[in-house]
């Protein structure tokens, strides 16, 4: 299903470190449609399969995912792979052990590799870092309604780009409508056809970014589901506690309602 990885390929000289190159105000972001959005939202396994499958091919050129271990791509709540593609997939990783003091091939319990481009961010959280809504004068009433809005961000950063290009300082700078200031020091890492899916699910620039987004908000957070589902769980206990604590309240007060005081 994965591609071997290629860190050494000339994807990375797609993908120049992101990083604010100019201060300005916030950029305009889309809306996207995730799944997971909403209390009872749900991550789409195969979407986060095709995310972790850009990230792979793609984004791993310079950016690491060091905080999410290698095994929790067989979490049943994420991406639920069988336990021998999580290990196949690992050992395309070369690990450093100081105990060999030497490389081996990844594990599952290793994590994945930290960033591989000079001032590359790390994505392990960047879902959850980023707020990709805000409201009139920071109120934050568009995140009441739309949530924080990290995956749209990102994803609306992939899609940006408007063609345009400038140098400052010796550094090239790309248009993008999407990051804050209008201009980005990362060049579009992502284009029609990019990534040829194994599902023959669709492969538009603009799905790609939707997929790894979505896979980057898994990543972030990966017991999303568990949360809800302990949230809701929550909620229906204090509704039935509510109910009981109001029908003791009438039982015990009843023979003393309606009793004439001297």
């Amino acid at each position: 299903m994965f591609k071997k990885l290629a860190l050494g390929s000339i994807l990375a000289l797609s993908l120049a470190p992101l990083s604010a190159q100019a201060a300005g105000g916030t950029g305009h972001v889309e809306d996207f449609a995730f799944s997971f959005e909403g209390p009872f939202g749900t991550y789409d396994r195969n979407q986060l399969q095709r995310g972790l499958q850009v990230f792979t091919e793609v984004c791993s050129a310079c950016h690491g995912l060091k905080f999410v271990p290698i095994r929790t791509l067989a979490d049943e709540s994420g991406l639920g792979l069988p336990e021998d593609q999580v290990r196949a997939y690992a050992a395309n990783f070369d690990v450093y052990d100081p105990e060999l003091d030497d490389t081996r091939p990844g594990k599952p319990t290793d994590h994945f590799p930290a960033n591989t481009g000079a001032g590359a961010p790390d994505l392990s959280l960047m879902a959850k870092a980023r707020a990709g809504f805000h409201g009139p004068y920071g109120s934050g009433i568009n995140q009441l309604v739309k949530g924080m809005g990290g995956p749209e961000y990102i994803a609306s950063i992939l899609t940006g780009y408007t063609g345009e290009t400038k140098e400052e300082a010796g550094v090239t700078l790309y248009e993008n409508t999407a990051f804050p200031g209008g201009w980005i020091g990362m060049a579009p890492p992502v284009s029609d056809g990019l990534v040829e899916y194994a599902d023959g699910h669709s492969n538009d620039a603009h799905h790609i970014a939707q997929d790894v987004a979505a896979f980057l908000m898994w990543s972030a957070e990966p017991k999303m589901m568990e949360r809800k589902q302990a949230g809701l769980l929550g909620v229906l206990f204090l509704g039935i506690f509510t109910v009981l604590l109001y029908l003791t309240n009438k039982k015990l007060w009843a023979p003393h309602k309606g009793k004439k005081h001297a």
